[in-house]
């Protein structure tokens, strides 16, 4: 494992990360085997986040994975808010007895 020289001018892609470790001797089917992930689950990096695979990869590059997949790091979580803590005067249905009423 040697560390690239320096990035791609244009930053890395799909094909300049399987250059490199091309470059270096080495194939995604040993990859996925040292990370102890399948080599469907492992080629699935391309398409899906994959964190195992995708650190993988970058371990083996000597790079952040930051640097390979930008759009994919920082880690953001989505966060849902649960109804289950607010208060009952919060919901929409909370009004819906007086329109039971009224019908």
């Amino acid at each position: 494992m040697a560390k690239p020289k320096h990035s791609p001018p244009n930053g890395w892609d799909r094909f300049s990360i399987t250059a490199e470790i091309h470059r270096q001797g080495m194939t995604f089917g040993e990859l996925a085997k040292r990370a102890g992930i399948t080599l469907k689950t492992f080629s699935q990096v391309w398409t899906r986040t994959n964190r195992r695979a995708e650190k993988a990869i970058a371990s083996f590059l000597e790079v952040k994975p930051d640097d390979l997949w930008p759009d994919r790091y920082p880690i953001r979580s989505a966060r849902i808010l649960s109804s289950k803590h607010a208060d009952r005067s919060a919901s929409q249905k909370a009004g819906s007895h007086a329109d039971r009423k009224a019908a």
